[in-house]
């Protein structure tokens, strides 16, 4: 993956609507769902979806096939793995990342 392809795929993912919309199809998996259950599923109404959906679309990260009347809308597993390749080679200067680099989570604090 080129740089700019993965400025392109971070900054469609750097949006609250775009990220939920990209998990509900990573999670859903390669047959992904028409485009009315994504937009039923996250309470989003139709001209938002597609406007978000549009970004995850030309940064790569999501395809769409017809089936009949419907448009349906699936991760693209092999861009998601080519930007987590891509941080991985750049940002762990090119070595497996390993417990050392990962950051650690720091319990929250109970409300009083």
């Amino acid at each position: 993956m080129k740089t700019n392809e993965a400025i392109k795929a971070l900054a469609a993912l750097a949006q609250e609507t775009r990220i939920g919309v990209y998990r509900l199809l990573v999670r859903q998996g390669p047959e992904g769902l028409p485009a009315s259950a994504i937009a039923e599923k996250l309470d989003l109404p139709n001209a938002t979806f597609s406007f978000h959906v549009k970004e995850l679309s030309q940064a790569g990260l999501v395809a769409a096939r017809q089936s009949g009347r419907f448009i349906y809308y699936s991760a693209n597993y092999s861009a998601m793995n080519d930007l987590v390749g891509y941080l991985t080679e750049n940002c762990c200067i090119g070595k497996e990342c390993s417990v050392g680099l990962t950051p650690v989570r720091t319990p929250r604090r109970k409300a009083a």
